[in-house]
């Protein structure tokens, strides 16, 4: 399969990850091979039904380094979700306690702490409205398995698409996008910005904003 690459040079690649392929076991060898080189190490994940915007590091100081800036939350990340109904205020910050239960391969919203729970904590802005489906721009502040799918589930606004979760809608794919990463190149330091609109169809083509209205970008530096 030839994965779409927006940037690479010897340190990093910058890539749209296909959906239903698996971020940490499917990638890295399709990425040796399409650039010809020995390693290639996995720094973030996205679900395996989930496509997007990725970085992968080409050398391991490399992804050292693009770790250090996800630790200290400089590593800035924005999807694009199409949920059910209409999220209420139109922008919020969601803060919750997730519990992922490996057997399961489910995350859920706890009340307390205890082990294996974490904080998860994203913001929201509604975009658009059709077809009782909303369009939301989100912005991740934690990486939890499953985060962005849970809290806004909790909130009876599952992911079309998203089963798992309590979508009705058996009639596409998960409706999330990992639309822009900005980070600083690990080796040069100069701040990066790489992002892509979601692919055609249902139901990303319901929603103008999807791929304009102020939403349109490059997949340049």
């Amino acid at each position: 399969m030839d994965i779409p690459l927006l940037f690479h040079d010897k340190y990093i690649a910058v890539c749209l990850k296909p959906p239903g392929l698996d971020s940490e076991a499917d990638m890295p060898v399709l990425l040796s091979e399409r650039l010809a080189v020995p390693s290639v190490f996995c720094v973030h994940r996205l679900d395996r039904a989930v496509g997007g915007v990725m970085v992968y590091a080409l050398r391991r100081e490399s992804a050292a380094g693009l770790s250090r800036q996800m630790a200290d939350g400089r590593f800035q990340k924005e999807y694009l979700a199409v949920v059910h109904g209409r999220p209420e205020p139109d922008a919020d910050t969601l803060r919750d306690l997730l519990y992922h239960d490996r057997g399961r391969n489910k995350s859920f919203v706890v009340s307390r702490r205890r082990a294996g729970v974490k904080e998860a904590v994203l913001d929201y802005r509604v975009l658009e409205e059709a077809e009782n489906l909303s369009l939301l721009s989100v912005r991740l502040h934690t990486g939890r398995t499953h985060q962005i799918r849970v809290q806004l589930a909790a909130r009876r606004h599952p992911l079309a698409g998203d089963g798992k979760y309590g979508s009705p809608r058996r009639d596409c794919a998960i409706a999330l996008f990992s639309r822009e990463l900005g980070f600083c190149h690990p080796q040069m330091g100069e701040a990066l910005r790489f992002c892509a609109p979601p692919p055609p169809g249902f139901p990303w083509e319901l929603f103008h904003a999807a791929y304009n209205g102020g939403l349109t970008c490059d997949t340049s530096k």
